[in-house]
């Protein structure tokens, strides 16, 4: 009798798919956070395939800047109607005129870190007390951390010093009233994982992942997509370059890369050769050496 063995991909799979279902068992309120980039497509792929066929018993909850790629949205919706998923906008904008948040001004402003109270705000609206994310711990120091079921105090805020143990993959997902947690179901993924993985289940993505060519801006080493969000300094210059995305954020922050890699299969070479990281291209995350770690602490993704 043959021995069965599991691949790499398909343990990190069986654990993602655990722990989806272990949200779903424990809170009374779960959603999935999603961005519109590759790793909460992922995410919500796996989701399906953890209640297939059933549809999936969550909504999709997705914090809107204003500032996103047009490819994202337009991604976003029709994904959302195959899956047959509820979706919940939260718009950054309507915190802003609401007075919540103040917009940053100048040349560098972003609305990156104003998406911290509108998600909150709609945790709060909708009461969620689970919201699983497609963070992964080799993406940035902070999220490195994390546990996969991340608790937040009332005030959504997290404490990397006062997290609770995880041994032999048991989830301890008890809370006071108003408190909730956030959950990472692939944190054990690398980048490399997550572009085999949708290789191998032919998951479709936004064309910003492929090689394409795009009007940027270079601005600190970082190209940058032109866009009326961003302002140019003096002295810079509109240029046509052949670029694509490795992650996906808001346009005025999110960095392109030079690649002529417009299959899966030369991404892959191209991650397997790259040496930064794929948050390597945020100018959100140049501000500061703790500039995630600050953010999640008030209650970022």
């Amino acid at each position: 009798m043959g021995q069965y063995y599991l691949s790499h991909l398909k343990e990190l799979e069986a654990e993602a798919i655990f722990i989806i279902r272990e949200v779903v068992s424990q809170f009374e309120k779960p959603a999935l956070l999603f961005s519109g980039g590759k790793d909460s497509i992922l995410l919500a792929h796996l989701a399906k395939k953890a209640f297939y066929p059933a549809k999936i018993p969550f909504p999709l909850i997705h914090i809107d800047t204003g500032h996103n790629f047009p490819e994202t949205l337009e991604f976003r919706d029709a994904l959302v109607k195959e899956l047959g998923v509820q979706l919940v906008v939260g718009s950054v904008q309507e915190s802003i005129d609401k007075g919540r948040v103040r917009e940053e001004t100048g040349v560098n402003a972003s609305r990156n870190a104003l998406q911290t109270v509108t998600l909150l705000d709609t945790l709060e609206d909708l009461k969620i007390d689970a919201a699983m994310g497609g963070a992964r711990r080799d993406e940035e120091k902070a999220r490195a951390k994390e546990r996969f079921f991340s608790h937040r105090d009332e005030f959504g805020q997290w404490d990397p010093k006062n997290q609770r143990p995880e041994l032999w993959n048991l989830f301890n997902g008890r809370k006071h009233h108003g408190e909730h947690f956030r959950v990472f179901p692939i944190s054990n993924w690398t980048e490399m994982d997550v572009w085999q993985y949708i290789k191998e289940e032919n998951i479709a993505l936004p064309s910003l992942y492929f090689s394409h060519e795009r009007e940027c801006i270079v601005r600190d080493e970082v190209i940058l997509a032109k866009s009326e969000y961003l302002p140019l300094k003096e002295g810079e210059e509109i240029q046509k370059l052949i670029v694509r995305y490795r992650t996906c954020g808001d346009m005025p922050i999110t960095g392109a890369v030079l690649s002529d890699a417009d299959t899966l299969e030369l991404i892959i070479e191209e991650v397997a050769t790259t040496r930064t990281t794929e948050r390597g291209t945020r100018a959100d995350d140049k501000r500061g050496e703790t500039a995630m770690e600050d953010r999640k602490k008030a209650g970022y993704f």
